[in-house]
């Protein structure tokens, strides 16, 4: 991978949008103390709270990242850099509206989708506009542009579902629930990660000569699932719907079989912050897989709170935490330092982490995380308020991390 300045964006555009990530990962901890064990999806607030998490924290900082990544990726610089200026207050405000109107005032839900709409549209458009700039064809580039074809469907039908909600249309929003969550999770969120992943961890883990046809046929799975399961939904065709589904898991597996053969061959052996979070990620992956299984054959909606949990803050939530470890030194250093390289001392990537603080939210969410999804398996409320304590905890060492490694050596500018 070639790095240049010339393709890298101004570290200020992106880091808006990792603190705040960040911030809306604590809320999102804090709001827990909301809910009962009992908890189920059908709630509004349970809605609203994977909003806030999935909208504030996980796309927050994916379009952080990839505002950084796609160019480096193609080796074109973007289209038209300063949408991210707008991307990031249109998409935290609408959060921020849709959740109160989840949790309060059913009547702002059309006005918070509008605003994330937007926000999404614009990300998009710039998005094709780089890509097309660009010469490099591979697997990456094919699953970001099918993830954010995905993103466009699932946020237009979320609008369609909050019009609904919201008193202006008069619809079943059933079937369009399941495409909505489709398409935004299974479409957008999976597809994303597989395709940076392909990215982030080989640079990280210094891997290579592994072979790459799994994450080919993970990806080709999810995209015919993810789009099965949207006709299907909308046709009402449960048969076509279960075998989107079967895709889907399929994917998955394939995408985990990938990652296997990407640590086979890992130069880098060091267990650091990055490597352990990424063995929470995915055993969480696997443990919300069985979970999800049981539900599909028979199991209460306890098996599906307590998978969809751990799918969402047990294995997005630490593939993406780990990274944050590693992404902004790299931008900070790059930002910062490389153009004092051959002048004078700079520091190493991995000296730019506040280990203590690190270690402290990564075994502190880990705990908090296992307790509540057990909580939700059991309905003890208990155990469940206990492991929200310690998220908030783990929260409260994360933004603190975030924002030392964000400002590190601020005074070399």
């Amino acid at each position: 991978m070639n790095i240049t300045r010339d393709f890298a964006p101004p570290f200020r555009l992106i880091a808006p949008f990792f603190l705040i990530g960040v911030l809306c990962y604590g809320l999102s901890m804090l709001l827990l103390f909301s809910f009962e064990s009992t908890a189920t999806f059908s709630q509004l607030t349970t809605v609203g709270w994977m909003h806030l998490f999935l909208l504030g924290f996980v796309m927050m900082t994916i379009f952080g990242a990839m505002a950084q990544l796609v160019p480096v990726v193609i080796e074109v610089g973007h289209a038209a850099v300063d949408f991210f200026y707008i991307i990031w207050p249109l998409l935290t405000l609408g959060t921020l509206i849709m959740v109160t109107g989840f949790f309060t005032l059913p009547v702002l839900l059309p006005y918070g989708g509008l605003l994330v709409l937007l926000s999404m549209v614009v990300f998009a458009a710039d998005l094709f506009a780089t890509l097309r700039r660009g010469e490099r064809r591979s697997v990456v580039i094919s699953s970001i542009k099918a993830s954010n074809i995905f993103l466009l469907v699932g946020i237009l039908s979320g609008f369609i579902m909050a019009l609904s909600f919201g008193g202006v249309l008069e619809i079943d929003p059933q079937p369009w629930l399941q495409a909505h969550v489709y398409a935004v999770f299974g479409g957008y969120v999976l597809l994303t990660i597989m395709g940076l992943s392909m990215i982030l961890l080989p640079m990280f883990g210094l891997s290579h000569g592994f072979n790459d046809q799994p994450i080919l046929w993970a990806y080709r799975l999810m995209v015919g699932g993810v789009s099965i399961i949207i006709v299907g939904s909308l046709l009402s065709l449960l048969l076509l719907s279960y075998a989107g589904i079967v895709a889907v898991f399929a994917s998955v597996v394939s995408y985990g079989y990938q990652i296997y053969l990407i640590e086979r061959k890992r130069a880098r052996k060091e267990n650091d912050i990055w490597a352990k979070s990424l063995a929470i990620a995915f055993m969480s992956l696997a443990l919300s897989l069985l979970l999800f299984s049981i539900y599909l054959l028979g199991g209460g909606e306890r098996f599906l709170m307590s998978g969809g949990w751990f799918v969402t803050v047990g294995f997005v939530g630490f593939l993406i935490t780990s990274h944050l470890y590693k992404i902004i030194p790299f931008l900070v250093w790059f930002e910062r330092y490389a153009p004092l390289v051959g002048k004078q001392d700079v520091p190493m990537l991995h000296e730019m982490v506040p280990l203590r603080e690190a270690t402290m939210q990564m075994y502190c969410t880990a705990i908090g995380t296992g307790s509540v999804g057990i909580a939700l398996l059991v309905h003890s409320n208990t155990l469940f308020y206990g492991g929200v304590s310690v998220l908030v905890v783990g929260g409260s060492f994360l933004l603190y991390a975030v924002y030392t490694m964000m400002h590190y050596g601020k005074e070399v500018l």
